[in-house]
């Protein structure tokens, strides 16, 4: 059977629906005419042209032809000059872009390098900026306060700082143990009475939580949850403010007051303390204060913030942990699980376990999956985050979160640069009956933890502390150069062995082989000679630790001076 086909749908409308979409359209059209007669806007009138009737008519038909022309031709003229500028400019643009691709092929590798160049000097975490700055402070300052945590006041002392300001003439130095309310109080007594041997110290506890605009604000909010009497409270301010005050007077001048000390110690804090507001930035990450800020305490006090002391590489995995700017992304990873092991292994395992209420554990791995676990802290599948929890267990000992102490030595030997004479120089000027009645009432003000309750560390002995990044790589080029020097001496001793060893020709080759060997023997004994009569070092790696360890860096400048008499690129022959 075939298919009917299907006949279209005809477009007739029925007479209703016709007039009534022409009555709306009408009404539409009079309602747009309102409007416009409202707004009054008229319809343009056409030009009814020039009459039949008049005079002239073919001659000002003319005209207006020729006016018509006029203005087709000088827009067309606009057109081409346009047209032309932007030619022009296209073919500008094509010589610069060539002449920068040129120029990025020819002198990529020389703009890289100055480019690095500008970066470092420009980049305010480098190592180089940070000693630049403390320079500053060591040199603008006439007191200076080097911040101790009473919790490891030795481990916090760098004995380059020291030196340098010793060195230095009408130069005070003054010890600030803050966090004191972290530590036993007998331990705090027993630091006070060591540290005092050596130089004035003040027992300081600054204020976390300071009331200004901000914190007014959260406060009032929730005053019935939050008591910030005990955070906002200073205790030591007014002692270290006498003392300076006194100095100001025997001084008779207006004096500077550098803070000094190495990373997450408490130098803006204490200084945030002493002016009752905060002018200096405060936070948990290391490294936050990176430039010398200057604050006005009275008419005749200021107070410099000055960067951490960049604590030197050669120091122990302790030390470095606990006391340098450790990076916390993919790099500085090991040196952190690193630092964790070291802390591990010189406090007692019984109370880090009581402490953090875990199981016995073998290794530092172990302690940090229970730990991650316990804190519930996990990645996808339950696996332990053993990153994140080691990063965040070093800055709660880095921090004020835990309570640990560390005991003084039990016998007390004076550093090299440090006399009898220099101690009694260093005391001058200080009230010091006044300065221990003071630090025994801020020790009976304050509540301390128990000796149960706080974990026993040992202490790894003074940090040493770069002050000049130029020095060092000034010392480490001369280790290169000495090292290069030697390996060539090696290899011309190796070549003429080898030649003795080969056969040799006959005739006129044999004579000229002999000649050659007798002129490198020469040379060689020459050499040796040389080296005798300027004697060098055989280890410089050594050399230089050494340096560290016992002297400055202003000690190193006189070594480099010398070492610089001998031109290492120069051939003696």
């Amino acid at each position: 059977m075939k298919r009917p086909k299907l006949k279209k749908a005809s477009k007739r409308l029925s007479c209703h629906k016709r007039y009534k979409i022409q009555k709306k359209i009408r009404e539409h059209h009079r309602k747009l005419r309102k409007e416009a007669k409202k707004r009054g806007r008229k319809k343009p009138k056409k030009d009814p042209g020039i009459p039949s009737a008049a005079p002239f008519k073919e001659e000002l038909l003319r005209e207006a032809e020729q006016r018509k022309q006029r203005l087709e031709e000088l827009k067309q003229k606009q057109k081409l000059d346009r047209q032309k500028e932007l030619e022009k400019k296209r073919k500008l643009d094509a010589k610069k872009n060539a002449a920068k691709i040129k120029e990025k092929t020819e002198g990529k590798e020389s703009s890289r390098k100055s480019e690095a160049k500008t970066n470092k000097l420009l980049d305010k975490n480098s190592k180089k900026s940070f000693c630049r700055e403390l320079k500053k402070v060591i040199e603008a300052s006439d007191v200076v306060l080097e911040v101790l945590d009473a919790r490891d006041p030795l481990g916090c002392r760098c004995p380059q700082l020291e030196q340098a300001i010793c060195s230095g003439e009408d130069k005070k130095l003054l010890l600030v143990l803050n966090k004191i309310d972290l530590v036993p109080k007998e331990n705090l007594e027993k630091w006070l009475n060591y540290l005092k041997n050596e130089f004035p110290t003040v027992a300081f506890k600054s204020a976390t939580l300071l009331k200004d605009r901000t914190m007014q604000e959260k406060v009032t909010k929730r005053s019935a949850r939050i008591d910030l009497s005990r955070n906002t409270e200073c205790f030591g301010s007014e002692c270290l403010l006498k003392l300076l005050q006194e100095h100001c007077k025997t001084q008779n001048k207006a004096i500077q007051v550098g803070v000094v000390g190495f990373p997450n110690v408490g130098k803006s804090s204490i200084i945030n303390s002493l002016k009752g507001a905060r002018p200096c930035n405060v936070g948990p990450a290391r490294g936050v204060t990176k430039s010398m800020q200057i604050v006005h305490i009275d008419k005749q006090m200021k107070i410099l913030d000055s960067p951490s002391i960049v604590a030197d590489p050669s120091n122990n995995a302790l030390a470095l942990a606990m006391r340098s700017i450790i990076d916390t992304g993919e790099s500085g990873l090991a040196n952190v699980l690193e630092g964790i092991d070291a802390i591990l292994n010189h406090c007692s395992k019984q109370q880090v376990m009581m402490f953090y209420s875990i199981p016995d554990f073998r290794n530092t791995e172990e302690f940090l999956t229970l730990l991650a676990q316990k804190r519930g802290m996990l990645k996808k599948g339950g696996v332990p985050d053993t990153e994140s929890i080691a990063k965040l267990l070093l800055c709660d000992w880095t921090g004020a979160k835990i309570s640990y102490h560390s005991q003084p030595p039990e016998y007390q030997r004076l550093p090299p640069y440090l006399t009898e004479d220099k101690i009694a120089e260093m005391q001058k000027g200080f009230n010091l009956k006044k300065l221990e009645e003071e630090n025994t009432t801020t020790v009976t003000a304050l509540k301390y933890p128990n000796l149960a309750s706080s974990i026993t560390f040992q202490s790894a002995g003074m940090t040493n502390g770069t002050i000049e990044e130029k020095v060092l790589e000034e010392a480490s080029e001369h280790e290169n150069l000495e090292t290069g020097e030697e390996e060539e001496e090696e290899k011309e001793e190796e070549e003429n062995f080898t030649e003795s060893d080969d056969d040799q020709g006959n005739g006129e080759e044999e004579e000229e082989e002999k000649n050659i060997k007798e002129e490198n023997n020469t040379q060689v004994i020459r050499k040796a000679n040389l080296e005798k009569q300027q004697p060098r070092c055989t280890n410089p790696e050594k050399q230089i630790a050494g340096r560290h360890s016992n002297t400055l860096p202003f000690s190193l400048e006189k070594m480099a001076d010398e070492d610089d008499a001998y031109d290492f690129n120069t051939d003696y022959v």
